[in-house]
């Protein structure tokens, strides 16, 4: 199961429901569950999957017998990871909202999240709409730094932060709050993709911002990868 998931990351199965508004696995998607491969995950793990969309990283957690909590502020995509898990006959625990309130009190062996990155010349993320996977405010990090502010108390001793995001938002500034969070932070896997239609349709604003130069058609993919203590 976990090799044809794997092989779905760039094209979905049939059995794969992505119903029209909820995030398709892409490149990003693919670079997170081949970090996520290299992690300890079996029975024994607990792990929580932050936006999941249609639940293809929870899929791939609980296919090596993981207990996965995902969350997802849609409730389209909240239905689509349900549908597929029961679809692929794969146990998954699907929480509509906020992954700050739906996790609070709990912790995990490990925590996967692909949150929205792209910069926007809208400051505030969109409230509803397929937009909310992908809008992070101006520097793209308004969920970001979220993370990275609550990845210490999300993670058990020992526990395991993957992140994916777009190197235009900064990798290093993640790395930097991870670390002051106490957390053993660096990245880990890199690739570079073409721009998706969205960084191209607002190519003008990126490069008024500094954060492309003229002509470029090609975006770095980070995965942070960050560890608490044993201690």
């Amino acid at each position: 199961m976990a090799s044809t998931l794997m092989a779905a990351v760039a094209a979905p199965p049939a059995r794969l429901y992505v119903p029209p508004g909820v995030y398709r696995p892409q490149a990003d998607t693919g670079l997170l569950a081949r970090a996520l491969a290299h992690e300890r995950v079996g029975p024994d793990t607990e792990v929580m999957d932050i936006g999941t969309g249609s639940g293809v990283l929870a899929l791939l957690a609980a296919s090596r017998g993981a207990r996965v909590t995902a969350v997802d502020v849609s409730w389209r995509a909240v239905a689509a990871a349900r549908l597929n898990g029961i679809r692929l006959g794969l146990p998954l625990h699907v929480l509509h909202g906020d992954f700050a309130a739906v996790s609070r009190g709990r912790r995990f062996d490990v925590v996967v999240a692909n949150p929205p990155y792209v910069p926007s010349p809208a400051a505030d993320p969109p409230g509803h709409g397929p937009g909310r996977a992908w809008e992070g405010g101006n520097a793209g990090r308004r969920v970001i730094d979220r993370i990275c502010a609550r990845a210490a108390t999300l993670l058990r001793p020992g526990g395991v932060l993957l992140m994916v995001h777009s190197a235009l938002c900064g990798s290093r500034t993640t790395v930097d709050h991870l670390s002051r969070t106490g957390l053993s932070a660096g990245v880990t896997m890199r690739a570079v993709v073409p721009w998706g239609p969205v960084l191209r349709s607002r190519r003008a604003w990126l490069e008024e911002q500094g954060l492309v130069g003229a002509g470029e058609d090609r975006e770095g993919l980070v995965v942070i990868r960050a560890e608490r203590s044993c201690a």
